[in-house]
């Protein structure tokens, strides 16, 4: 795993998993395959733009907080 994708990888794997929702779920939310989101959550993908601002309005979180920029989540 790229070292600056580390922080993402964890924070959204574990936004994921607090809020119940699978892997597919997250492809599907996304448009893309289960397994092109496993590679985003596994940290071996970078996500362009558009789709990190999707996943920090889905969660409720900051860009910032997603990227390990920032701890504050809002």
């Amino acid at each position: 795993m790229k070292k600056g994708l580390e922080t993402f990888s964890t924070r959204l794997k574990a936004l994921r998993i607090a809020k119940g929702v699978t892997q597919a779920e997250m492809g599907a939310l996304l448009d893309c395959t289960d397994r092109n989101y496993q590679r985003i959550e596994y940290g071996e993908t970078n996500v362009p733009a558009t789709t990190l601002m999707i996943l920090a309005d889905y969660f409720g979180v900051t860009t910032d907080y997603l990227l390990g920029r920032s701890d504050e989540m809002s």
